[in-house]
């Protein structure tokens, strides 16, 4: 999810190196298909004696001029579920808007929100993003599930990222996915990682957020969907430098579908049938998690 202009994003799920003791992940589980929309390493474990409570998070900042409004539905414990579409389609255009520090956990600040990167054709991940949410939203809206959005458009600027974790703390998200798709240069890179908060710095950032990143990543293997080669562990990828997984209150993950750089990745990334695939995966996992 690297910028137009880089490789990597410091926000929402650029690459990094593998760090060392990456966990090991556990077995992969299975998906089905469905038509479209119109509109870790054992689990790393659940945070060690002595890790902090619950801690309210930091003031999410207010949306930048422009952004857009995501709507708010009344909570109904257990059955709520979050789908955040990486980055938005009017970011480019407003670099001073996007470029603001705003809270991002851990005593960090980062940039509201990233323009996200694209396929060496064109295909941008914020429509791709964009496309996948919907579609999962309609096969968990007609599992009887109540979702969503942080935003509802793919024209707007934002929200920024301290702001996307609020919607899902308000809502009291069952459980959170936050859409994206990387953008590593480096030749060969491919496959998809699920990022999770590590060290936790809540209870829910804990077995739960685990639970969630080890059930997404066996959805997205059992649908056929390899594993990252340049990143993380089997999938997986402990993170503490994410502003939308640090500021989370609510079992909170975040998926890579894949690398846009890679050739082969950018067809399946860019075509219907390939983003209906990832979306059948993710929306799987959802309603496996939540049982």
């Amino acid at each position: 999810m690297a910028t137009l202009a880089t490789a990597c994003l410091l926000l929402s799920g650029c690459s990094r190196p593998t760090a060392a003791g990456q966990p090991q992940p556990a077995s992969a589980g299975a998906t089905s298909s469905s038509a479209p929309s119109s509109a870790t390493s054992p689990a790393p474990s659940s945070p060690a004696a002595g890790s902090p409570a619950p801690s309210n998070p930091a003031p999410s900042s207010p949306a930048a001029p422009g952004t857009s409004a995501p709507k708010q539905l009344a909570a109904k414990p257990g059955q709520v579920v979050v789908l955040d579409p990486g980055h938005n389609g009017g970011n480019a255009a407003n670099p001073t808007a996007i470029n603001r520090q705003v809270p991002a956990g851990r005593g960090q600040t980062k940039e509201c929100d990233t323009t996200g990167t694209a396929t060496n054709a064109g295909y941008s991940e914020h429509a791709f993003t964009w496309d996948v949410s919907l579609r999962v939203r309609t096969a968990l809206t007609a599992k009887g599930y109540q979702v969503v959005l942080t935003r509802q458009d793919d024209t707007s600027v934002g929200p920024c990222v301290d702001e996307r974790a609020g919607i899902g703390n308000r809502a009291n998200a069952a459980a959170v996915v936050s859409i994206h798709a990387d953008g590593s240069l480096t030749s060969g890179a491919h496959g998809f990682h699920v990022a999770y908060p590590n060290p936790p710095v809540n209870a829910a950032q804990g077995a739960p957020t685990t639970r969630l990143a080890n059930t997404l990543r066996d959805a997205m293997v059992a649908a056929g969907f390899p594993t990252a080669n340049y990143i993380g562990s089997n999938g997986l990828d402990g993170r503490a430098d994410l502003a939308g997984l640090n500021l989370s209150e609510q079992p909170k993950v975040l998926v890579e579908c894949g690398n846009m750089r890679d050739s082969a990745e950018a067809s399946t990334l860019s075509s219907a049938e390939g983003r209906q695939r990832y979306a059948d995966a993710i929306a799987s996992a959802i309603a496996s998690y939540l049982g």
